[in-house]
């Protein structure tokens, strides 16, 4: 097979559409795979990574306002979307794709509407609760649209298209089980509480972080690992708020302070609790290893879909959601104490996501589009 992926913008875009490619190459080994994205840090940085071709295209995204400054960039956007499919429709004829299927980001729409105009086969695939702007614009034209969460069909303008899937993983989800991981990581018989709040961090969360992780250094409760996101100076001043708020405490072992979480899947297969934002691939993640979640969802994401994300899961019994509004530190740890104190709960919430999980979802992704071709 010859698949092009367009994903971009956001590890929520770029690690389903990873996990489709891996299963292509195991499912049928030989495919060719191209993925098409809009040139920003995340997607050069992660697929190359991942061994995959990657050509980017111009684009940019679409404000969601009235303002002088947002007409003028919207109408450049127009600009670049014709610029953009020009560029795709050169990829197309070098690659020769039998399908094209995108994951997600402003990148998805030229590359998939130039796509329906050559006539080659095209799935959506929405990884969020609500579809977000670029799927309400291709969902009618599109072959097919699968979704991440069931009974959302209704919510698309051709439920006949849509088939529930789930949102993939990587395989490196599957690799532990609890035991192996906390060896790995060499935690001690404490349950284990990992924070995080996205790969570029969040400068209110990681404030309210240093309020948190003092309550747990004088109550020697639970192992931590956080990640502050961003960049080496970003946990540099992360570090010396946390010093000025403990006056000058020498950070225990056990309260692992990272930049980034490189091995992912062993630290959330540890993980006992996971407080975190509610963007789809966290979702797709901690549903498929069944880890219960305090979520925080993200305010300033397009159409509030964050919080739908959370809700869901909170309805089904699987995550406490908080306001970022109302979070503090002292609220955060008293939540974490409370889940970590009653241990039949937090089983029961760790039962309630895995329910919730299709492990095989990349699988059920690459049989549609084996399908289709």
């Amino acid at each position: 097979m010859r698949v092009i992926l367009a994903c971009g913008g956001t590890a929520g875009h770029i690690n389903p559409a990873l996990a489709i490619a891996d299963e292509i190459m195991r499912t049928a080994p030989g495919s060719k795979v191209l993925f098409i994205g809009s040139g920003r840090r995340l997607e050069n940085k992660l697929v190359p990574e991942a061994g995959y071709t990657l050509e980017n295209i111009r684009i940019s995204g679409f404000e969601r306002g009235m303002s002088p400054k947002q007409i003028i960039k919207n109408i450049q956007t127009l600009k670049n979307i014709a610029t953009a499919q020009a560029q795709t429709g050169e990829i197309f004829r070098r690659f020769k794709p039998d399908i094209v299927v995108g994951t997600g980001g402003y990148v998805c729409y030229p590359v998939i509407r130039k796509a329906i105009q050559c006539k080659l086969p095209t799935i959506i695939h929405e990884s969020n609760a609500v579809p977000g702007l670029t799927t309400q614009l291709l969902a009618g034209r599109v072959d097919k649209v699968l979704v991440a969460f069931p009974d959302t069909a209704n919510l698309y303008p051709r439920p006949e298209k849509v088939e529930y899937v789930g949102t993939p993983v990587r395989r490196d989800f599957y690799k532990y089980n609890k035991d192996e991981a906390r060896l790995k990581l060499g935690v001690d018989g404490r349950p284990l509480v990992v924070s995080y709040w996205g790969s570029l961090g969040a400068e209110r969360m990681n404030e309210i972080i240093t309020d948190f992780i003092p309550r747990n250094i004088e109550s020697r409760m639970f192992n931590h690992i956080h990640a502050t996101g961003g960049n080496e100076a970003v946990t540099k001043a992360f570090i010396r708020r946390l010093q000025q708020k403990t006056a000058g405490m020498n950070i225990p072992p056990w309260v692992d302070i990272r930049t980034y979480i490189d091995n992912m899947p062993a630290v959330m297969t540890a993980a006992d609790l996971i407080l975190c934002r509610a963007g789809a691939s966290t979702i797709a993640e901690l549903t498929t290893l069944g880890r219960p979640a305090v979520m925080v969802p993200s305010p300033n994401v397009a159409g509030n879909h964050q919080e739908k994300n959370a809700q869901m899961l909170e309805k089904i019994g699987g995550a406490v959601v908080m306001d970022e509004k109302d979070c503090t530190g002292e609220a955060l740890y008293n939540v974490v104490k409370k889940l970590l104190s009653d241990k039949a709960a937090l089983s029961k919430m760790a039962d309630a996501m895995k329910r919730t999980g299709v492990p095989d979802a990349a699988n059920k992704i690459v049989r549609v589009i084996i399908s289709m071709i």
